[in-house]
């Protein structure tokens, strides 16, 4: 479910508290469409050749020919075999990866909220938060531009002043965005990380 632009909410029971844990807040879990119907779909196509070659048999028909050299190939190949290895190497690759993605949760582009109602999970879009963190910098006296780069633990801030003095400027950002990130709501706020340079100093 959807709500304001950058922002996703979830009916959802109020998570149980994790021991260790920060308040028991939970990521959103992906839905992991397009591995899912990649399994399905190759699944499918395996599962359905073994299939009408089974009951090919059954009906006192050969055997199609790439099951019969397939186990030929099983059968004379030793395990050491270069073939053999790769075969193995690219199922375990690919299990690996199908494990990854269920034991992870994904959506790393969304930032938890804090709970404002029990049954109502609340996200924010790392793009959604840069563009308010972005627009409240504007508003400081001095500021030519910046960019934002908000992360899971972190808020990269590089602004370029054209006037006032550096330090100004930077006690006053950090007053602004200290209460910009705040007003994000988020269960775990990013920690600021704030640059302040005059144009043309790229290397500082």
């Amino acid at each position: 479910m959807s709500g304001p632009e950058g922002t996703v909410l979830e009916k959802d029971p109020p998570p149980a508290e994790v021991p260790g844990g920060s308040g028991g807040h939970r990521r959103f879990w992906s839905v992991r469409r397009v591995p899912a119907g990649l399994v399905a779909l190759l699944t499918l196509v395996v599962t359905g050749a073994f299939l009408y070659d089974v009951v090919a048999v059954r009906a006192h028909r050969a055997a199609l020919g790439w099951r019969r050299e397939l186990a030929r190939q099983l059968a004379e190949r030793p395990l050491d075999d270069i073939w053999v290895l790769t075969g193995a190497g690219v199922a375990t690759a690919l299990g690996l990866w199908l494990l990854l993605l269920a034991l992870t949760p994904g959506l790393r582009a969304l930032l938890l909220m804090r709970p404002v109602d029990p049954d109502v999970r609340a996200a924010l879009h790392r793009d959604a938060a840069a563009t308010v963190l972005r627009d409240r910098a504007l508003e400081v006296a001095g500021v030519r531009s910046v960019r934002v780069r908000v992360k899971r633990a972190r808020a990269d801030v590089r602004v370029v002043s054209h006037f006032r003095e550096l330090d100004d400027v930077r006690t006053d950002l950090t007053a602004t965005l200290d209460d910009a990130v705040a007003g994000l709501g988020l269960a775990r706020p990013p920690s600021l990380s704030l640059r302040v340079r005059r144009p043309g100093q790229k290397g500082r």
